[in-house]
This record gives C-alpha cells, sequence and structure tokens, in this order.
C-alpha cells in the first residue's frame, strides 16, 4: 500500500545564512529532544555516517532468520494502554513482578501507550493471569484474553502532579518544513539524500510495533487455526518503508497443513474432520472472512473493518487504533513474501540504495506522481523497481541481477511457488560487494538523465536479466514481475502519467546540472540541490531564476537536452560505454 503522511514541500522562510556557515547554528537550532536532528546526530555517534558503498559490509543475517527473530520477540511483548499521567518507574516496578523486563519504550496514539518486552514468555501468561475482565456498567465485555491490556491507578494519591519520567518515542514521518530545513543546511547533496533516508525510515521502535500487531492479530487467528503465523510483508520489512506506512499482513497457514500432513501409526491411517469447497481462492475468502468478523467483534483495538474478499487477492482491511496502523490482512500471497525478501537483500546490498529509492520515491509524491488513492499513478513498487534496474545498469554494476543471485541459490534456497522460480540465493554474504564508487550525487542527477531518455516506447525493464528487453505489450510503461515474468506490476499507469514523469526526470536533471556550473552562494538564500527537487512544480518556483521561468516547459526540456549533449559528448558514458539521448518517451 501507499504511504501515508507524508505530503508535499511548501515554500517556507528560511534563514540568511548558507550551508557553510549554519553547520552549528542548525544544531542548536533543531537540537531539542525528538527532534529529527538530535535523532541523526545520536545515530551518527552510535553507528557512523552512512559510507558509500559496501566494501566493509559485515556478516549479516539471513531475512529468515530476521523475521524469526523479529517474532519471537513480538511474543514475549505486551502493549499496555496507560493513564496520561503516570510514573514510568512504579510502573515498570509493577511489571517486574511478572519477570524482568528487556526492554520498553512509551508512544502517543489515541492516548498514552507503552510495549513492553518481556525476557520471557512465561512472563506474559503471569501477567494475564493477574489481569481481570472489567465490567462495563449496562455493557457488556467480551471476555478475550489478549496482550494489549489498560493499567489504571486505584486511588488518586497514586497520581504524580505530572508525567515528568516519561518520554514519548515518535511513530509519525517528520514534517515537510523539519525536512526542508535539514535538506536546505546539508553540506552536500549526498548528505542530502543520507539526512532524507535517516529521516523517514522506520525506527526499531517503530519495526517492534509493527511485528506487534501482527502478533496481536495472530493471536486471535490462532483460535481457528492454532499453528498459523500472521507475518508482515511489503514496506515493513523490505527496508524501503518509511514512517506512516500502512502494514500489509501475511496469514501463513503451512506450518498448519504441514503439522496435519499425512502421518502414519501401524496399520491405521488418522485424519481430521474438514469441510471442502470448490477452490483454493473460495477457500481463501472464507478463511478471511471468518477472521474479518472476529477482527471486528473481539479484536480490542480493531475498527473500520472492510472485507475485500472479490479482489484479485482477497483481503481484509482495518485500523489498529492502538498502534496507528492501516492494515490490510491477506493469505495465500506467498510470493509478496518471496518480493519482500527480495527488496531486503538488494537494499542491504549497498547503502547508496536506500537512500536513492527514498529520495526517488519522495521526489515522486511531491510532484503527484504517486498517490495513495488507486488510479493511474506510478506505484512505489515500480519506482523502487527502476532504481534497481538502473543500479544493475551502471558501469561496473551497483546491483546484480536476479538471475546471478539465483546462480547463488543453494538447495535450501530452492522456491516454487504456483508454478513459479522464486529462487534466489538468502545468504548475503555470498554476494560479492560492487566495485563501483560513485557517489550519490552522481547517480541521482544520473536516474533522472537515464530514464528522461528511456525508450519507453519499446523497451521493458526487467531486474531478473538486469538490462531493456522488448515490450511484450503496448502498455505505456512495462516493468516485468520479477517472479510472475508474464505480469506487468505498471500495466495501470497511463501514457499522460508516464510523460509526466519523463519531462520531471529531465527537468530535475538539468536543474542538478545546473547547480554544478553554479551553486547558489550562501547569500542567496534559496533551497539547492535535492530540495530544490522537491519543491512543488519545479517549473514555476519563485525560486528558480526568472528568466528560466518564462520559457515554455517544451523549450526548457530542448535546452535540458542540448545542455546535456553538449556536456557530456566526451565524458559520459551508459552502462555500455557510451550514451545515446532521445527525445522518446
Amino acid at each position: 500500500m501507499a504511504a501515508r503522511g507524508v505530503g508535499l514541500l511548501t515554500r517556507v522562510p528560511l534563514c540568511a545564512q548558507g550551508r557553510g556557515q549554519v553547520q552549528r547554528p542548525i544544531h542548536r537550532l533543531l537540537s531539542c529532544p525528538g527532534t529529527v536532528a538530535a535523532d541523526l546526530r545520536r545515530e551518527e555517534q552510535t553507528s557512523g555516517n552512512v559510507e558509500t558503498g559496501s566494501a566493509d559490509r559485515l556478516v549479516q543475517k539471513r531475512f529468515s532468520e530476521v523475521q524469526k527473530e523479529r517474532r519471537e520477540q513480538a511474543q514475549r511483548t505486551v502493549l499496555i494502554n496507560c493513564p496520561n499521567k503516570i510514573s514510568e518507574k512504579k510502573f515498570l516496578k509493577y511489571l517486574s513482578q511478572h519477570g524482568p523486563i528487556n526492554n520498553h519504550f512509551f508512544y502517543e496514539s489515541f492516548g498514552l501507550h507503552a510495549v513492553v518486552e518481556f525476557c520471557q514468555k512465561e512472563s506474559v501468561a503471569s501477567l494475564q493471569d493477574a489481569t481481570y475482565t472489567p465490567g462495563l456498567g449496562a455493557e457488556a465485555a467480551i471476555p478475550f484474553r489478549s496482550r494489549f491490556f489498560s493499567v489504571k491507578l486505584k486511588t488518586a494519591e497514586n497520581q504524580p502532579s505530572e508525567r515528568s519520567n516519561v518520554c514519548c518515542t515518535n511513530q509519525s514521518p517528520p514534517t515537510s518544513r523539519k525536512i526542508f530545513e535539514l535538506l536546505c543546511y546539508a553540506e552536500s547533496i549526498d548528505d542530502q539524500l543520507n539526512t532524507l533516508l535517516k529521516a523517514f525510515q522506520l525506527t526499531e521502535e517503530n519495526t517492534k510495533l509493527r511485528y506487534l500487531t501482527c502478533s496481536l492479530v495472530e493471536d486471535i487467528a490462532a483460535a481457528y487455526f492454532p499453528f498459523c503465523a500472521i507475518k508482515p510483508f511489503g514496506s515493513s520489512v523490505n527496508s524501503f518503508g518509511k514512517l506512516g506506512c500502512d502494514l500489509d499482513m501475511f496469514l501463513d497457514l503451512d506450518e498448519t497443513r504441514r503439522l496435519h500432513a499425512q502421518k502414519t501409526s501401524g496399520n491405521f491411517l488418522m485424519e481430521f474432520q474438514v469441510k471442502s469447497v470448490s477452490s483454493e481462492r473460495i477457500a481463501t475468502q472464507k478463511i478471511l472472512s471468518v477472521i474479518g468478523e472476529c477482527l471486528d467483534h473481539f479484536g480490542p483495538g480493531c475498527v473500520g473493518v472492510q472485507k475485500i474478499l472479490n479482489a484479485r487477492c482477497p483481503l481484509v482491511r482495518f485500523s489498529h487504533q492502538a498502534s496507528g496502523f492501516q492494515c490490510d490482512l491477506t493469505t495465500n500471497n506467498r510470493i509478496a513474501l518471496k518480493t519482500s525478501e527480495l527488496l531486503y537483500m538488494y537494499g542491504a546490498l549497498d547503502s547508496r540504495v536506500r537512500a536513492l529509492v527514498f529520495s526517488i520515491r519522495c521526489w515522486a509524491r511531491a510532484h503527484s506522481l504517486t498517490s495513495s488513492i488507486p488510479g493511474a499513478w506510478i506505484t512505489n513498487f515500480s519506482l523502487t523497481m527502476m532504481v534497481i534496474f538502473f543500479l544493475q545498469r551502471r558501469s561496473p554494476p551497483i546491483l546484480p541481477s536476479l538471475d546471478y543471485l539465483q546462480t547463488l541459490a543453494d538447495p535450501e534456497d530452492e522456491c516454487i511457488i504456483e508454478g513459479h522460480n522464486c529462487t534466489f540465493t538468502g545468504d548475503l554474504n555470498k554476494i560479492k560487494p560492487s566495485g563501483n564508487t560513485e557517489t550519490l550525487e552522481l547517480l541521482l542527477k544520473e536516474f533522472f538523465e537515464y530514464f528522461g531518455n528511456f525508450a519507453f516506447n519499446k523497451s521493458s525493464i526487467n531486474i531478473r536479466q538486469g538490462k531493456e528487453q522488448n515490450k511484450p505489450e503496448s502498455s505505456p510503461l512495462h516493468i516485468q514481475n520479477p517472479f510472475e515474468i508474464s505480469l506487468n506490476i505498471s500495466k495501470n499507469v497511463n501514457q499522460s502519467q508516464l510523460q509526466k514523469f519523463v519531462e520531471l526526470a529531465r527537468e530535475s536533471a538539468w536543474i542538478l546540472q545546473q547547480e554544478d556550473k553554479d551553486r547558489p552562494s550562501p547569500s542567496r538564500n534559496q533551497p539547492w540541490g535535492l530540495a530544490a527537487l522537491l519543491l512543488p512544480s519545479v517549473s514555476n518556483s519563485k525560486f528558480l531564476d526568472k528568466k528560466r521561468r518564462k520559457k515554455p516547459a517544451s523549450e526548457r526540456i530542448k535546452n535540458l537536452l542540448d545542455s546535456i549533449k553538449g556536456s557530456n559528448t566526451e565524458n559520459s558514458r551508459n552502462t555500455n560505454g557510451k550514451r545515446t539521448v532521445s527525445t522518446q518517451a
């Protein structure tokens, strides 16, 4: 699902200082606890700056190992709705009666909530045994034994005068104004892209809350399917999710089927009595329908439940008020899990990948190329595929093709889903780091130039092979699904939306090229680099040169192409060693 909560960057007044003069003043301006700047500096102190490339990549865990650890962690965790004024010290002391606490944090969503992770799973059962079902007066309470609690103070004397000891973590994306300030005062375009990544990426707390929300829903589904698993997929786990994005959930019944596989004992074969339906799709619809009813009637905090069962991929959509997430629950969608794993691997292979993807997505949203409303817009998934493909086409390549990842697979990696070959290595450490050392600034500019001149009228984007192919159909934009190769993931995009993308890409490349020639001086008091690209209606921005603004779009694009031809005749190259400039869209 498309991410929510990020609007267009607006034109805000800037300080008169320039980039080189404000490094310390801007830290003082935005250094209060909870600001993006403070978070960024804390992260830099603990993990260091983001380095270009991946030559020093550490040994990394498999995606499946990370998933398993996160899910086990969530099963030891509880969610507690707290009074507005509570003593953190007394609260934790009370909970410690049930066992040692590994970590905790507070956040606000329809009230104050605490996420508390115990060291042992038994502590959760102990807390449940000490909890009672409240009386609701004239209304009747449904006695559901969940891991979502409410804590209340017995007497007013125990209530502190203020919530002085509770510090809430932020679960929302930073405001446009804050991002704009950080970008304008960065020291380089590389720094801008890394700043945007750090500000928007999912925090550790937000990630834990996502796995906990899945685990709470799993408790409900397990009433019918005791060995089922509900796993997050998509943006929540593929490393490209940002604060505020939806939570996609997958109901995995494979473990239940494996446990119920044919078992023999002596001369007898024992089977469960089951009901049958005419197809797997109907079974999926019935299962989701029942779980949707349970969420609606029994799930604490689950509101606005919609059963969208006739979609290509049936789902149940609902809001989880306590976490603040918009959730989509599906089943029989295992290819989506493998796609999440593949994107996770690409994001982990090189530090530049995620920074570039986040910036391109933010740029696209700023210019209404993407939308949370279904339609003819380019999706974030399509944009991510385009970035991966572009990085495969660099010389030397920054990312390997999917076919290459398949050659590195071990027997344990073999995966065939519904006849589709989804095999690739799950071991990140088997993939040799790229020798490409290009900067993020160059990659950003080259991305816009590459797709501003891509032959969309005849070529398809294919990350499986990592090279252009002839389009198998007439859709304006063709991006092959990496596993279901007969599917075009961008089939919804119409010609006008593609043309808009191409024109904005060309103009963005031109703006970055102009800055190479004439970087804005501190006294000019204007956005620059990535900040300039994120302004809505780039060509009409008051920050651009008046003479340029008077030119029609077609003339600006012609000048852009001319400047690209002139400046790149001798030195520029594409991934094959040559660059060709085309006006085809």
